[in-house]
């Protein structure tokens, strides 16, 4: 039986979504505390914004008992390979700390690829960070096989 419902985020859950992503930080304890002034940051709204109007890209927050627990991205990406074949890409995939363990994470995880199978999509697909261990184990478990070697640069 379903736990969560989900929902496409609105502008009012840009601070529980960033403080969700921060919490999943990969550095751990070593990661900075967040500033909760940084939150109301134009260019979360922007981005927000740019985000939201994207057709193919979607901003959910899960709920349980009307509280935000969990949040992602969802993008559908078009490509020549395989004939066409559309990609569903899983971004910034995090569950509350407090909400880990009892299944969760899996219910979200899982909601999104059928909403990718939904939308016509091949395969899913999503990096997560190599010192994620218990992630990799979860994604696995999942049936996400690590195929593929990551690659970013940033500037």
């Amino acid at each position: 039986m379903p736990v969560l419902t989900f929902r496409d985020a609105n502008p009012a859950d840009i601070g529980t979504m960033l403080e969700l992503s921060h919490a999943g930080d990969a550095r751990g304890p070593d990661t900075p505390p967040l500033d909760p002034a940084t939150l109301a940051d134009p260019r979360y709204r922007a981005a927000f914004e740019a985000i939201a109007a994207d057709p193919n890209t979607r901003l959910i927050v899960a709920e349980r008992d009307g509280q935000v627990v969990g949040t992602l991205q969802i993008t559908m990406i078009p490509g020549l390979p395989r004939f066409g074949m559309t990609r569903g890409l899983l971004e910034n995939v995090h569950i509350r700390a407090d909400q880990r363990g009892n299944g969760l994470g899996s219910e979200m995880v899982l909601w999104a690829v059928q909403q990718c199978r939904e939308a016509g999509c091949g395969m899913v697909q999503l990096t997560s960070n190599k010192v994620r261990l218990d992630a990799h184990r979860f994604y696995k478990r999942l049936g996400f096989a690590a195929s593929h070697e990551g690659f970013k640069l940033y500037f």
